[in-house]
């Protein structure tokens, strides 16, 4: 008999109640794939708050082993790319939605999803890197080739001390950028300037209904809230700059006008981590390595064990996490 390993479980009956349990599996019950990895870390993204609370149609596929993103060792592969003994990350691809996730001691995935562990990174900080963080690097490579460069004036992250947000900021600062930071948690200003925040902007600021123009106040931002706080953020930004839209905290809806864009010249940059193609993926998280400080990166991270995700599920989606949350597997 196959060798048990832990696993939290999504189930849902007949009347769609949602179940979920931490678990012991065995490889025989993981779905289909041509690698086998001995997963060692995982974190807790935003995505999986809402796919475990079921506050969200995150999953689509029940069972669920939830966790979009793990990093680990291969153990067994007939994937040409890949061998026993390689090290590897996963992000996205429908892994935690509909394909058996990271919050496991195994997982059986496509070899084509995989991407090898950056040089000098650990899989623990690549899970504090983590599919919030890696979606940060995109959204900060769409601003770069639109031209929103350091040099045009200040950028705007909405959510900071989220995942998205704290990566988000870190890079933008080392890489030479002026970053408001918008957080509806003024008590973490020490926190979001020392990952290089120069002004705090307290949420309530940009949460209500927004004018069609406000004050040009923003060469361009990063936006994991959505809704209103995406609207006034639009609003405010300067003549030819651009927003990358990459979450939803706030709400998917986007009471905006068309102003932003035909009288400025605005654009919205759609940021989409779970289908990006692989050298898009790959330039990511090159870059993630190469500019995020180590120290730092451990700094906005916590560890928790697989039966704390549930718990730490809650929190998450109740914006009482700061930074990243490693699940050590």
């Amino acid at each position: 008999m196959s060798e048990q390993f832990e696993a939290i479980l999504i189930t849902r009956d007949e009347k769609k109640n949602q179940a979920v349990a931490h678990v012991e599996l065995t490889e025989d019950e993981l779905m289909p794939g041509d690698v086998t990895v001995a997963v060692a870390a995982s974190t807790v993204n935003y995505k999986d708050g809402l796919a475990i609370t079921g506050k969200s149609p995150v999953v689509r596929r029940f069972p669920m082993i939830p966790g979009i993103d793990f990093a680990g060792t291969v153990t067994r592969s007939s994937h040409p790319e890949w061998k026993e003994g390689d090290e590897v990350i996963l992000n996205g691809w429908g892994v935690g939605e509909t394909h058996y996730g990271g919050f496991a001691g195994r997982a059986r995935v496509s070899g084509d999803w995989l991407l090898p562990l950056p040089d000098g990174m650990s899989m623990r900080e690549a899970m504090a890197v983590g599919t919030a963080g890696y979606t940060a690097m995109l959204a900060v490579m769409a601003l770069e080739r639109h031209g929103v460069l350091p040099d045009l004036g200040p950028v705007i992250v909405t959510g900071a001390t989220g995942g998205v947000g704290s990566v988000a900021i870190a890079l933008l600062a080392a890489l030479g950028y002026e970053v408001t930071a918008s957080t509806g948690r003024i008590s973490e200003e020490a926190y979001l300037r020392e990952l290089g925040a120069k002004e705090i902007v307290a949420r309530e600021a940009l949460s209500g209904p927004s004018r069609p123009l406000g004050k040009e106040l923003w060469a361009g931002g990063i936006d994991a809230v959505g809704s209103h706080t995406l609207a006034n953020v639009l609003s405010m930004t300067c003549y030819g700059g651009a927003v990358a839209a990459c979450g939803l905290a706030q709400g998917m809806d986007l009471p905006a006008t068309v102003a932003p864009f035909i009288l400025r010249g605005v654009s919205l940059l759609g940021i989409d981590s779970v289908m990006a193609p692989k050298p898009l993926r790959m330039e990511a998280w090159s870059r993630l390595a190469s500019l995020l400080d180590p120290a730092k990166l451990m700094a906005i991270s916590q560890t928790v064990g697989l039966k704390d995700v549930l718990s730490a599920a809650d929190d998450i989606v109740g914006g009482r996490v700061r930074g990243r949350l490693i699940v050590d597997l």
